[in-house]
C-alpha cells in the first residue's frame, strides 16, 4: 500500500485484511507510536547499559530511589475487574482459528491468546490472529481441520475463558507497517489494534479489554505501558482505568523490581505471573560471561525448588498480595500423551505436583499449555480455594528474600552432561525450524516448548563455550565439539522424521542456531535474528 499520512503498510493485504488495518485503527497505532517510540528506544537503550555493567561485574539489587514505594503500606493496585476476580487456571496458546476456540471452550477461567512467544510473528499470523479473536466476540468463528475433516465451533452453554491478550515484547517491531519511515514497535502493534477492535467488544458483554505484558526489565518500563493504556483509552472514550495488565516477571531485573512495576500500573494492574522460563533464559543472558558462579546445570535438571527460584516464586507471592493484587503460577511444560499411557501418567504427576506446590505458597492460579491440563490444574487450586476466587488474603508475611537469595544461582543442584547439551542442540533446531515454518508453540518429547525454552538452550550453549565448562564426563564443551555434535543430532532428525524432514527449514535452524550460538558476541534475543530472515 502507498503512504498515507506517514502510515505505509509493506506486508501483503490478505482476505479481511481490510477489517483490522482500517484508517481509524491505523490512526490510533501511529498515535502510540509518534507518541511513545521515542521513549520506548531510550528504554531499549538502559537495558543495553545495564547489561554493560552486569557484564563489567556490577550487580542487581533493589533500588534505593524507590525504597520510599516499598515501604508506604496505604497503596493498592485496583479491585479485580470482571471475568479477573477467580483465574484459578489459565490456559495459553496463540491465536490461530483452531487454538481460538479450543482455549475458549476448554474450563479454564481465562485465555493467554498469544502473539508472542507461542507464536511466529508472520505478518499473517498476526492479522488473522486479530481476525479471530473478533470473531470469537462476534461469535461467528468456527474450524474446519482440513486434514481430519473435524469441525470447531465455540460451545453454546457453559463459561467460555476471559480473553487475556499477551503481545510481542518491547524488543519487537513489527517491520509489515512503517509509521514516518520507521517499523512500529510489534508492542503497541498488537495491544493497539486488539484494543481498537475488540476493547467496547469486551465490554459490552460485561468484561473489559485485558493483557500480559511480556519481557519487562524495569519499572519504567511500565509506565510507558501505563502511559500507552491511558492515551488508547482516551482515543476512543474508554474511562481510564478499563484496561487491566498482568505483568509477566520473567526477567532477573524485573524481580527486583514487582512492588515498583505495580505501582506504575496501580490503576490498569491485574497482579504479576512468574513467567518461570523466559526467568530462567533471563538469569543465564544477563550473567552469562560471569563464571562459575552463574553457570547453571543442565536446562532439564533445574526445578522449581532451586533455591534461587524459590525466593523468586515466594518473592512474587509476597508482593502480589501485599498490594491486593492476583499472583499467577507458571508454565506446566508438560503435556498430555492420548497414545502412550505411561507418559500420560508421568506428565500428569508431574502437573499435579507443580500445581500443589504453587497453589499451597498462595498463587491464586495457574498455567497450563494443553486443554487436558485443565481439569487437573483445576481440581488442586479447588482444593486449596474451595468456593473463595482467590486467595489474595494470603499475605505470606513469613517471606523475605534477599538480594543475596535472588542472585544465588551458584547453589542449584544437578550437573552438565553431554546428553544435556545434546538435548539443547535438538530442542533448539526442532524448534527454529518450526518457529521458521510458521508455529510459535511446538510438542518436543512430550514437553510444549516455545521460544523461551529454545532461549535456554542456546544461551546455556553458548555459556558453557563461553566460560570453558566442562561436562560430567569431563569433556570440555568448545565451539568445534559443538558443531560436531550439531551435524549428528541433525542426523538423528533427518533419520527420524524421513519425508518429513523440511531440509531448507533445518538447514535454515542451522545458520540460525550457530549465528546465535557459537558467534563470540551474543544475540539478546535468538527471535530477532529468526524475524530478520522471514519475508
Amino acid at each position: 500500500m502507498g503512504n498515507q499520512d506517514g502510515i505505509e503498510i509493506t506486508g501483503p493485504l490478505g482476505d479481511r485484511y481490510e477489517e483490522i488495518l482500517t484508517p481509524e485503527a491505523l490512526g490510533l497505532l501511529a498515535a502510540l507510536q509518534r507518541e511513545l517510540g521515542g521513549r520506548r528506544k531510550e528504554l531499549l537503550g538502559a537495558r543495553a547499559e545495564r547489561q554493560r555493567r552486569l557484564s563489567e561485574g556490577g550487580t542487581l539489587d533493589f533500588l534505593p530511589e524507590t525504597a520510599h514505594i516499598r515501604e508506604d503500606d496505604s497503596w493498592r493496585v485496583a479491585d479485580p475487574a470482571p471475568g479477573l476476580e477467580d483465574r484459578r487456571v489459565e490456559i495459553t496458546g496463540p491465536t490461530d482459528r483452531k487454538m481460538t476456540i479450543n482455549a475458549l471452550n476448554s474450563g479454564a477461567k481465562v485465555w493467554l491468546a498469544d502473539f508472542e512467544d507461542a507464536n511466529t510473528p508472520l505478518w499473517n499470523n498476526m492479522i488473522e490472529g486479530q481476525l479471530n479473536l473478533r470473531d470469537a466476540l462476534d461469535r461467528t468463528i468456527d474450524f474446519t481441520d482440513p486434514k481430519s475433516g473435524k469441525s470447531y465451533a465455540l460451545k453454546e452453554d457453559g463459561e467460555l475463558a476471559t480473553i487475556v491478550v499477551r503481545p510481542r515484547g518491547w524488543h519487537m517491531d513489527e517491520k509489515h507497517l512503517l509509521i514516518d519511515g520507521e517499523p512500529m514497535s510489534g508492542s503497541l502493534f498488537d495491544f493497539g489494534l486488539y484494543f481498537f477492535h475488540c476493547a467496547q467488544r469486551q465490554i459490552d458483554k460485561g468484561k473489559g479489554p485485558y493483557f500480559y505484558l511480556p519481557k519487562m526489565e524495569a519499572h519504567q518500563e511500565a509506565r510507558l505501558w501505563n502511559d500507552a493504556f491511558n492515551l488508547a483509552q482516551d482515543h476512543l472514550n474508554i474511562p481510564r482505568g478499563t484496561i487491566r495488565a498482568t505483568v509477566l516477571i520473567e526477567t532477573i531485573p524485573a524481580a527486583f523490581e514487582m512492588e515498583e512495576i505495580l505501582y506504575e500500573l496501580r490503576d490498569h494492574s491485574a497482579g504479576l505471573n512468574a513467567g518461570r522460563w523466559d526467568y530462567l533464559f533471563s538469569v543465564i543472558k544477563k550473567f552469562r560471561d560471569r563464571g562459575a558462579e552463574f553457570v547453571l546445570p543442565e536446562r532439564n535438571a533445574i526445578t522449581m525448588t532451586a533455591p534461587f527460584m524459590r525466593a523468586y516464586t515466594e518473592l512474587l507471592v509476597r508482593s502480589c498480595h501485599k498490594r491486593g493484587a492476583h499472583a499467577i503460577g507458571g508454565m506446566a511444560a508438560f503435556i498430555p500423551s492420548r497414545r502412550d499411557e505411561e507418559v500420560n501418567k508421568v506428565a500428569l504427576e508431574k502437573v499435579r505436583a507443580d500445581k500443589t506446590r504453587e497453589s499451597g505458597d498462595g498463587f491464586d492460579g495457574s498455567w497450563v499449555a494443553h486443554p487436558d491440563l485443565v481439569p487437573i490444574c483445576r481440581e488442586v487450586f479447588d482444593g486449596v480455594l474451595g468456593d473463595k476466587p482467590n486467595q489474595r488474603d494470603r499475605l505470606r508475611e513469613d517471606v523475605d528474600v534477599t538480594a543475596a537469595d535472588l542472585l544465588n544461582v551458584k547453589a542449584t543442584p544437578g550437573d552438565i552432561t553431554e546428553a544435556g547439551l545434546r538435548n539443547n542442540i535438538d530442542v533448539a533446531l526442532r524448534y527454529l525450524a518450526t518457529w521458521l515454518d510458521g508455529a510459535g508453540a511446538v510438542a518436543i518429547h512430550n514437553l510444549m516448548e516455545d521460544a523461551a525454552t529454545a532461549e535456554i538452550s542456546r544461551s546455556q550453549v553458548w555459556q558453557w563455550i563461553y566460560n570453558g565448562v566442562s561436562t560430567a564426563e569431563g569433556q570440555k564443551i568448545t565451539k568445534e565439539w559443538v558443531e560436531r555434535l550439531l551435524d549428528e543430532e541433525l542426523g538423528k532428525i533427518r533419520a527420524e522424521l524421513g519425508d518429513a524432514f523440511k531440509e531448507p527449514r533445518y538447514n535454515e535452524a542451522v545458520a540460525l542456531f550457530k549465528e546465535v550460538t557459537l558467534a563470540d558476541d551474543y544475540s539478546e534475543f535468538l527471535t530477532t535474528p529468526a524475524y530478520e530472515r522471514m519475508s
